[in-house]
């Protein structure tokens, strides 16, 4: 039996404190092949920045991290974008949704989901929009959890290893 799932919203003092667990869920993540902004091969140092950029951009109120914690131990995180211009003050953006390897198939991404939805909600936001790589197994996961495909973009981006992708681009209303 797995032990139970804690989510919270990570402060910038949360995310220093616990940056060599961010750390390890980013480079796992891009290790693991997933299409996350990110390309092989993929250095701590670079998983280190990206999150030191992140703690900035939570302590300017641009975005909400929130965090999945198992035994006292981070395994999952995911972003929600607000900093968005002036005419889309509902609207919110969902980024790096990441489940360590080691917890994965466990319900955690589905978990924090729908803890990023009810942010969502409190902060006003009514439409959501994520994007992610065509044919992956997230693509199929977002439409488990009820989101739209709006369609596709061809050769959007660079797989972790260099191929070219299509992205598709998903919405939900909440």
């Amino acid at each position: 039996m797995t032990s139970p799932v804690d989510l919270i919203s990570l402060s910038p003092q949360d995310i220093a404190q616990r940056l060599p667990e961010l750390t390890d869920i980013l480079v796992d993540s891009v290790n693991g092949g997933a299409s996350v902004s990110f390309m092989l091969p993929f250095h701590p140092d670079k998983a280190v920045a990206f999150w030191q950029k992140v703690a900035l951009s939570v302590a300017a109120g641009e975005r909400t991290v929130l965090a999945a914690v198992q035994d006292g131990r981070l395994i999952g995180t995911v972003q929600l974008i607000t900093d968005l211009p002036e005419n889309q003050p509902h609207r919110g953006e969902v980024a790096k949704l990441l489940v360590h390897s080691c917890a994965r198939r466990q319900g955690i991404a589905r978990l924090l989901m729908e803890a990023l939805e009810g942010e969502a909600k409190q902060q006003g936001k009514t439409v959501l929009v994520l994007d992610t790589a065509t044919g992956s197994g997230a693509e199929t996961f977002y439409r488990r959890c009820g989101w739209e495909k709006a369609g596709e973009i061809p050769r959007y981006a660079l797989m972790p290893e260099g191929a070219l992708t299509a992205t598709s681009v998903f919405y939900k209303f909440v």
